[in-house]
């Protein structure tokens, strides 16, 4: 009797033990979705530029990313040649990011352009390094590239039009519907169309949020008929805006350009709103 208890209390053992390995179905909870990367900076060297009497400034590109811009500098430290001094270095030239041969962004420096997403773009920038205190003045072509991972932030706001080109000597009119997709900041944006001055275009519209802008000192009423400035109230996701514009060409062609500004308030922190670029109307 007491080696059959055993055997049974042997064969109950191999039993529970495999159930001991698997864990309840009811207890699985799916992974937590990894935390978006936060914005950042990347920098790479990006070669060294020569001058006169073995100055020299060893220059960096950097770019940012996980913002709805791309912010790009060129930092650098700049040498001459046996100097005892510590030098400070400004730097200033044009920048141009290409992603697979094709350019997705190009400004000034340091400046910013839209962020064009996650891949891996080749720079080249046009530097001028000069030091502080005097002695370093070169300048010349550096390149890097720079892999940025950051995902492309979701749009809060959107601008569409209903045409993309003018005719000179004509008169066009153009609706841009403009959106408010997140439920973030509130429903006020300044909407804005410029096209080239000196061309003699005119810009009208009877939408009464909007105004050809002031300019000159006071008590002048001298305004700019080649611009609107819309001031929009009620934009809420669901419920676009529209904006009807009457655009006059004389016999030289000009292109219209449009900008959105923003409010995205978190409190009273002073630097919360955004910059969107619109469409741009071309003339053919």
């Amino acid at each position: 009797m007491p080696r059959r208890w055993t055997r049974l209390r042997t064969l109950l053992g191999a039993a529970v033990l495999p159930l001991a390995l698997v864990s309840p179905a009811w207890g699985d909870t799916d992974p937590a979705p990894p935390a978006p990367e936060p914005p950042s900076t990347l920098c790479a060297p990006a070669g060294t530029l020569h001058g006169a009497r073995g100055a020299h400034a060893m220059v960096s590109l950097c770019a940012g990313s996980g913002t709805p811009t791309m912010a790009v500098s060129a930092p650098a430290t700049c040498r001459q040649l046996r100097a005892t001094v510590h030098y400070a270095c400004r730097t200033s030239g044009t920048w141009t990011a290409r992603r697979a041969g094709e350019t997705v962004a190009s400004g000034t420096l340091p400046g910013s352009g839209q962020y064009p997403g996650p891949g891996t773009y080749d720079f080249t920038a046009t530097v001028r390094v000069r030091s502080i205190p005097e002695g370093v003045d070169v300048e010349g072509t550096v390149r890097a590239t720079l892999t940025l991972t950051a995902p492309r932030p979701k749009a809060t706001h959107g601008i569409e039009v209903d045409r993309s080109t003018l005719r000179p000597d004509s008169v066009t009119t153009l609706t841009y519907t403009v959106r408010r997709e997140s439920d973030e900041g509130d429903g006020s944006a300044r909407f804005g169309l410029i096209a080239e001055e000196g061309t003699g275009a005119e810009l009208t519209t009877t939408d009464t949020r909007c105004v050809n802008p002031l300019i000159g000192r006071h008590p002048a009423q001298d305004r700019l008929p080649h611009a609107l400035d819309c001031a929009l109230t009620d934009l809420q996701p669901g419920h676009p805006d529209t904006v009807v514009v009457r655009v006059t060409l004389k016999s030289r062609c000009s292109t219209v350009v449009s900008k959105l500004g923003y409010w995205m308030p978190q409190g009273q922190t002073l630097y919360t709103g955004g910059m969107l670029a619109g469409p741009t109307v071309t003339c053919s």
